[in-house]
């Protein structure tokens, strides 16, 4: 149902001149064997991962890891069609993305391993603002960025969401804030490994299918008003920890 909903939603807005903020290029995807070897060390390990609990949450069958391999490689090309070349030593701005796509594998679940299902959402969904925030390898080395913000490697995600965060839990959560700066660390950091991995390893399944469908209904700001009801559910684990 989740996938027919968000599918239906994303077509429609995709199809709005007025809702499409990001113009995309044609792309049909050819080869449909694409084998594990072909991704990077990250990447397989990736697909072993997303395989196992995909099959462990009764989503995927046992041929899904072409499947995945396949959307994978496919959203490479396809994005790389947005990209610019900045010549840099830093490794979050080589060619390839540097981690793992979680976005994409989590639509590939809701869509219960249908490869061309799954590719055929991301590229419409591809349009929409929310992508921005969302599909993080979406704005890796993107045209859509000023080129200084491309060079500096910094996520838009990082100094929008994140930053928005820190801002709100000044006023939301000001205990929780202290404690995040006793301890040295950043909520933005905390918030932006959640967001990278779309909470893979912190929430369930059925609260990832919350988090990824509340942004595409709702816009990116639900992306902030998530986070910070994370830390007000972690208050008082937080504050325990600090007191430790």
């Amino acid at each position: 149902v989740l996938a027919e909903l968000i599918e239906k939603f994303v077509s429609h807005l995709s199809e709005s001149k007025t809702d499409c903020y990001f113009s995309t290029g044609s792309y049909k995807a050819m080869d449909a064997d694409v084998k594990k070897e072909n991704l990077s060390s990250v990447q397989q390990l990736g697909v072993e991962m997303t395989v196992r609990y995909g099959k462990y949450l009764n989503l995927l069958k046992e041929d899904a890891e072409n499947g995945l391999c396949f959307v994978l490689m496919s959203c490479e090309e396809f994005l790389k069609q947005q990209q610019r070349t900045v010549v840099s030593s830093l490794c979050c701005l080589q060619e390839h993305y540097a981690g793992y796509d979680w976005f994409a594998s989590s639509i590939f679940l809701i869509m219960s391993g249908d490869k061309e299902r799954t590719l055929t959402f991301l590229q419409q969904f591809s349009r929409l603002l929310v992508s921005a925030f969302l599909w993080l390898p979406r704005l890796h080395l993107s045209m859509h960025l000023p080129v200084t913000t491309v060079e500096y490697g910094i996520h838009p995600v990082y100094f929008c969401s994140a930053h928005h965060v820190e801002m709100l839990l000044k006023a939301e959560l000001p205990l929780v804030c202290s404690a995040f700066h006793m301890s040295g660390f950043t909520p933005s950091q905390i918030c932006l490994q959640w967001i990278t991995q779309c909470f893979w390893n912190y929430m369930d399944w059925s609260e990832i299918c919350h988090y990824i469908a509340i942004c595409i209904f709702l816009g990116p700001d639900y992306q902030i008003y998530i986070c910070i009801s994370v830390f007000r559910h972690l208050q008082q684990d937080i504050l325990k920890h600090t007191e430790a």
